[in-house]
C-alpha cells in the first residue's frame, strides 16, 4: 500500500470504518476523527438511519437518525466500543463488538468481526448476541478466543463503561459535536 499522506491525521479528518465480516463480505461507514494515539482511535459517525438492536423478545434498542456514535478501536484488545449518543447528547446504550486483526493506517481503521456482540442498555443490563449465526460451539469457535474475551468483558463490563463513558462526557462535549452533526 503506497502512503500519498503527508501530514498527520488530526481531530475532525475524515476516517473510514473498515468492518470485514466473518463471511469475508465488508462494510464501510465515514467517520471523523476525535482522537489517534499509539494503540487506540477514537471515532465520531453520525447515524443517518434508525435502526433497532433486538436484545431479546421483551428488549430492544432504537438508535434514531440524529444520534452519534462515539466509537472506541484499540490495536491491542480483541474488541472495540460503540457509545451511542442521542440527538441531545444523552446516553442511550453501548455496543461492544469482538474482533481481531485491528489495525489502523492513515485514514482507515480495519477490523475483522468475530460475529458475537454486547449490548449494553442505559440501566446497565447487557446482552450476548449473535451466538446462534457461529459456525461452531462458542467454547470452540476461534480457539476458544472469542470466549475468553467474552468472560473478561463481562466480568469487568461496569468498570470498563463507567470510566469509558465518563471519558466521552469529559472529552468529547456534545455541544462540540453538535456543530459536526450540523455541517456534514
Amino acid at each position: 500500500m503506497v502512503n500519498l499522506r503527508t501530514a498527520p491525521i488530526q481531530r475532525g479528518d475524515k476516517i473510514i470504518e473498515r468492518k470485514i465480516r466473518y463471511d469475508s463480505t465488508v462494510v464501510e461507514y465515514s467517520c471523523m476523527l476525535l482522537k489517534a494515539q499509539n494503540q487506540n482511535f477514537v471515532l465520531f459517525h453520525e447515524i443517518l438511519d434508525s435502526f433497532t438492536m433486538i436484545a431479546n423478545q421483551q428488549k430492544k434498542l432504537t438508535i434514531s437518525k440524529g444520534s452519534y456514535t462515539i466509537a472506541y478501536y484499540w490495536k491491542d484488545r480483541p474488541y472495540n466500543l460503540y457509545i451511542w449518543r442521542d440527538n441531545k447528547g444523552n446516553y442511550i446504550g453501548s455496543y461492544f463488538n469482538i474482533v481481531k486483526n485491528t489495525y489502523m493506517i492513515d485514514n482507515l481503521v480495519s477490523f475483522e468481526d468475530l460475529i458475537i456482540d454486547i449490548l449494553v442498555l442505559p440501566n446497565g443490563d447487557y446482552f450476548i448476541l449473535d451466538e446462534d449465526e457461529l459456525p461452531k460451539p462458542l467454547d470452540e469457535f476461534e480457539d476458544g478466543l472469542v470466549q475468553q474475551t467474552l468472560n473478561s468483558l463481562t466480568d469487568s463490563l461496569d468498570i470498563l463503561l463507567t470510566q469509558i463513558i465518563s471519558e466521552t462526557e469529559n472529552h468529547y462535549k456534545h455541544e462540540e459535536l453538535l456543530l459536526w452533526l450540523n455541517n456534514r
